[in-house]
């Protein structure tokens, strides 16, 4: 069955087109086996469409079906404790000097604030950091609850604090590190 361009655009065709994907509706229409477009006819009949079935995840070039694939799981490394204890303490630094420009906003509580973030951050780190990809939210929304808890002042400014500097720097941190370590 050789479609026109026009065909494919029909809202009674059982293709839906936007722009260049071509997705088949889940009906049991019959799926055409080649596209022609009058302004391409060369490239059209060089390309076909094959119905997928849901245990088939590709062709193999003469076309037979080849069975799904499991998905190959990554593992990531285990916490290295020296590189939590080195990230701990440049973050806790780096944390007090962030949040001492609104020194204000947390009164004397501003050492307590950053001791409590620096606790749950080092206890991520040794526990569940593992390098790239494995940063979560968790330790940060930890670090609103627990300094909320606790009523110390500006919670939420240093949470979100704690936060970007994580995100700019921990996954950095973890590649210079493991890239200085001898193989």
């Amino acid at each position: 069955m050789i479609l026109s361009p026009s065909s494919i655009l029909s809202t009674s065709h059982p293709f839906s087109f936007s722009k260049t994907k071509i997705s088949a509706i889940t009906t049991n229409a019959q799926v055409p086996t080649k596209l022609s477009f009058a302004h391409h006819t060369n490239y059209a009949s060089s390309h076909s469409l094959r119905r997928i079935s849901s245990n088939t995840l590709s062709t193999n070039s003469r076309g037979t079906a080849r069975p799904a694939m499991p998905p190959q799981k990554y593992v990531y490394p285990d916490p290295i404790p020296e590189f939590a204890e080195l990230e701990t303490r440049k973050f806790r630094s780096e944390l007090l000097r962030k949040l001492s420009k609104n020194r204000e906003a947390f009164g004397g509580d501003l050492d307590n604030v950053v001791k409590v973030c620096a606790e749950i951050l080092n206890e991520f780190l040794h526990k569940e950091y593992g390098g790239p990809g494995t940063l979560v939210v968790e330790p940060f929304t930890d670090m609103l609850v627990v300094l909320k808890a606790k009523k110390l002042p500006g919670a939420p400014e240093a949470a979100r604090a704690a936060l970007l500097w994580a995100q700019n720097y921990l996954d950095r941190d973890w590649e210079t590190w493991n890239s200085q370590e001898p193989n």
